[in-house]
């Protein structure tokens, strides 16, 4: 799937994340986790089963912590979207990330879902270390709500594939303390 609109289609890891896989692994040894989450999407949950399995640890699965959802344009690629539907694909651009995709989510819906996903895991995890596996997006738009920083600003966060980000929360709020540890 990569190079195309994956949100919410369930595709499994490509060959790429399945040679990351055990690196990821590795790198999170270290850490006292103490569970594991994941989007119920098979390309984040096949990487937490493999985390919580080294550690023997418990798998909670979360749709809430799906990537935001493509509508009609999941699955294509954005030669395709725009040869599609031109007129769509440019509008979509001039107005992101405010303009949801045909029949997707809309930001506002992914970031108020983003947020309730980070409420509920600082109520239910209080001070454990957990992992939590999600998506590019999801990771992006929680950047971007913890550091108050602009949504039209979002696309310049690089998330990479297979990537660790270490965000801590305390009586004062977040704090980023990582991006993009480990690949």
């Amino acid at each position: 799937m990569a190079g195309r609109f994956c949100g919410h289609t369930d595709a499994a890891l490509s060959e790429l994340g399945e040679k990351q896989l055990a690196r990821i692994v590795d790198d999170l040894e270290c850490w006292p986790i103490t569970k594991v989450y994941s989007s119920d999407l098979k390309r984040s949950y096949d990487t937490a089963v493999a985390i919580a399995t080294r550690k023997a640890l418990p798998l909670l699965s979360r749709a809430g912590l799906r990537e935001i959802s493509f509508g009609e344009w999941e699955g294509l690629s954005w030669p395709e979207i725009e040869a599609k539907a031109p007129a769509a694909a440019a509008s979509w651009l001039s107005h992101y990330p405010l303009q949801p995709a045909p029949a997707g989510e809309s930001f506002e819906q992914f970031r108020s879902r983003v947020e309730a996903e980070l409420q509920a895991l600082v109520q239910e995890c209080e001070q454990q270390c957990v992992a939590v596996v999600t998506h590019a997006g999801f990771v992006r738009v929680a950047l971007v709500s913890i550091l108050g920083i602009d949504e039209s600003s979002m696309h310049k966060i690089e998330i990479g594939y297979g990537g660790v980000t270490i965000l801590q929360y305390a009586r004062q709020g977040w704090r980023v303390e990582g991006v993009n540890i480990c690949r």
